[in-house]
């Protein structure tokens, strides 16, 4: 699923990798004379690596003109590639085998790395090099293990030293879909891994081949087969019946004519095969420090990313998540931080809500015996907030805010709860007096409802006023994505400040970045860049309409999980009637034109329209009202109108 701008570059770089796949192997069997383990390997590079694996085909191992192979492959850095795509092609086949398996069986990145690399040599050390160099070789399959052994210990150090540092901080990076095989980011980085490995492995390749402890690449020309210069050369004699001439260099005729010998005699010469009875001169005391310091190299590659990252952690812990930019995670940061920082996944997104939507609905009840039963879900939906902005947000009902639920004081009520979320989760009414067990709190007053799972909440409500509720499982990030409503209760004896119009502002704060949506929090890499009344941003917010005189109870709701916002209204001060759902006593009201809204809080302010005019309700952090930064026809955010006329 393409969520991220990388995606879009790893479909490209996989359509070439299958293409240069495909050249190389229609190449290699087609054109190149070549023992059969070398084309298999750089099939499987080609593979892994891309065009890159193309690349080094082309310029160190196609022959450029028949009978050729053997003089333009024998430099010795062609040799050394040869050399190290042999050893890639089993090593690494072994390491993305072991990862994919790991990461499916939950094992922790530190096993997963250790596993890894055992599966790599053993796969190079026992199928790749004993196993199928052992025809052209000769020798028996022990013998051949035995001789293979330390090429193969020294050149996979190399290799893992750098394969292991790229895959540690690359899975446990931002974007954490590369440990989980199912996503195409891990194959993303299984092959930058490779191409690392290579690179890291290659000059200890060279010098496995300059004192003879390796063979680089080879040719093979068969007797009889189409790439037997002896038969090409008698074909384009004429003494093959009435097959096409074959075109060969001057060199390569001169060598047909002359007995040239090939691989398959064993001339003993650079690019050609010899017997397994290869002659190194090598000193021990070489060999020794060699080995040394590619297994000082793989133990660094091993342990060096256990500072920086948390290799404590599997697939299963963090698989598939991705967090925001800037974020700051290290060795030791938990798994459960991380799955409350992460963005909404887009794939979990079960209703996308038309663009002109708005939240805040009145949910009618149905009666049953005289209680007000209403119904709630929670799922993750997909909410414009601002123009072509949205949001994945999380939402009861498939609204944000929630449903609003318009009580009276005395009333009986029962919520009947069904949780849609891929995440456990519960309801709280924020304020309310009410039983214990109907509280709300996940694992303190009851069980979290799990991902299908149903709840109900019943109880009496005895108080009035402006309420709310919200999750209160895994709060931080789910009230932050958009679990909350209001919760109106009118007094049973109507007595309450009045006023001719009613308007209720809900505060939140989204973090919208690279196309995903986080949880906003007051910390790094997490903090807010657009805000909203109502689930919408400024200039989407509602224009109420007021004439002149009238007067607008305005309910704020701080339904925001981080800031204090101070709330002011232009045109003239209010008077502040009721604060956290408790009506003032008359004496105890006051005048003012700013109110400091904080998370959970509530106030009840009483405007009067004393003159015509739009006149601003907004946040008074001027960085409250812009739309990432940027303001939009006068203003953003935390802003709306109130359009007062004669």
């Amino acid at each position: 699923m393409i969520v991220q701008p990388i995606d879009y570059a790893l479909v490209i770089w996989f359509a070439l990798a299958g293409l240069s796949t495909a050249y190389v192997a229609y190449d290699q069997f087609r054109n190149n004379p070549e023992p059969t383990v070398m084309k298999w390997g750089f099939i499987l590079v080609t593979l892994y690596m891309g065009p890159i694996g193309l690349l080094l085909y082309v310029l160190a191992d196609k022959e450029p003109r028949p009978g050729e192979h053997e003089t333009f492959t024998s430099p010795l850095w062609k040799q050394g590639v040869g050399s190290t795509i042999h050893c890639v092609a089993g090593d690494a086949t072994g390491i993305i085998l072991a990862a994919a398996v790991t990461a499916l069986l939950g094992l922790p990145m530190g096993i997963d790395l250790v596993i890894e690399y055992v599966a790599g040599f053993a796969f190079g050390l026992f199928i790749f090099q004993s196993l199928f160099m052992k025809q052209m070789m000769g020798g028996t399959y022990w013998e051949n293990v035995r001789k293979s052994f330390w090429p193969e210990f020294i050149s996979m150090n190399a290799m893992m030293a750098g394969m292991a540092p790229a895959m540690a901080f690359l899975m446990m990076g931002r974007d954490m879909r590369a440990m989980d095989p199912t996503e195409l980011v891990f194959w993303g980085v299984m092959s930058l891994g490779v191409i690392i490995g290579f690179a890291t492995a290659y000059p200890w390749n060279v010098w496995l081949v300059r004192r003879g402890l390796k063979h680089g690449l080879m040719t093979e020309r068969r007797p009889g087969s189409r790439f037997d210069l002896g038969r090409a050369i008698a074909l384009s004699d004429g003494h093959a019946g009435h097959s096409e001439p074959a075109s060969l260099s001057a060199g390569a005729v001169h060598a047909a004519h002359a007995g040239h010998r090939t691989t398959a005699e064993g001339d003993g010469t650079a690019g050609s095969r010899d017997d397994h009875g290869m002659r190194s001169d090598a000193t021990l005391p070489q060999l020794a420090a060699v080995a040394g310091v590619t297994t000082l190299m793989l133990a660094a590659g091993m342990v060096l990313p256990g500072f920086f990252v948390n290799l404590g952690l599997s697939a299963r812990d963090v698989g598939g998540l991705i967090m925001p930019p800037g974020m700051i995670m290290d060795f030791d940061t938990p798994a459960a931080a991380m799955r409350d920082m992460a963005a909404v996944h887009p794939r979990h997104v079960s209703y996308r809500a038309p663009a002109n939507a708005i939240g805040d609905q009145t949910l009618e009840p149905r009666l049953e015996n005289g209680v007000k039963v209403f119904e709630l879900e929670a799922s993750v939906i997909r909410w414009n907030i601002l123009g072509n902005v949205t949001v994945e947000a999380y939402a009861y009902n498939r609204q944000l805010p929630g449903p609003r639920l318009a009580l009276t004081q005395g009333d009986r009520v029962r919520i009947e709860f069904r949780n849609n979320l891929p995440e456990s989760t519960t309801v709280h009414w924020h304020g309310l007096i009410l039983p214990n067990e109907m509280d709300g709190p996940a694992e303190i007053t009851q069980e979290p409802v799990p991902p299908g799972g149903r709840y109900t909440y019943e109880f009496t409500v005895g108080q009035s006023g402006t309420y709310f509720y919200h999750t209160h499982g895994h709060v931080d990030r789910q009230q932050a994505l958009g679990l909350y409503g209001a919760l109106i209760i009118a007094p049973q004896d109507g007595d309450e400040p009045k006023a001719d119009i009613e308007y209720t502002i809900q505060l939140q704060e989204w973090l919208k970045r690279e196309w995903l949506t986080y949880p906003a929090m007051l910390m790094e890499g997490a903090l807010p860049n657009y805000f909203t009344i109502n689930g919408k941003a400024y200039p989407l917010t509602d224009t109420v309409r007021m004439k002149v005189g009238q007067t607008i109870k305005l309910r704020f709701v701080g339904t925001n999980n981080n800031f204090v916002h101070p709330m002011h209204v232009h045109g003239g001060p209010f008077q502040v009637v009721a604060r956290d759902g408790e009506t003032l006593p008359e004496s105890a009201r006051f005048l003012a034109d700013t109110v400091n809204v904080g998370p959970g809080q509530r106030y009840d302010v009483i405007w009067t329209a004393r003159r015509p005019g739009k006149w601003l309700v907004h946040c008074h952090i001027p960085h409250h009202t812009t739309n990432n930064n940027v303001e939009t026809q006068g203003g953003g955010g935390l802003t709306m109108v109130i359009n007062v006329e004669d």
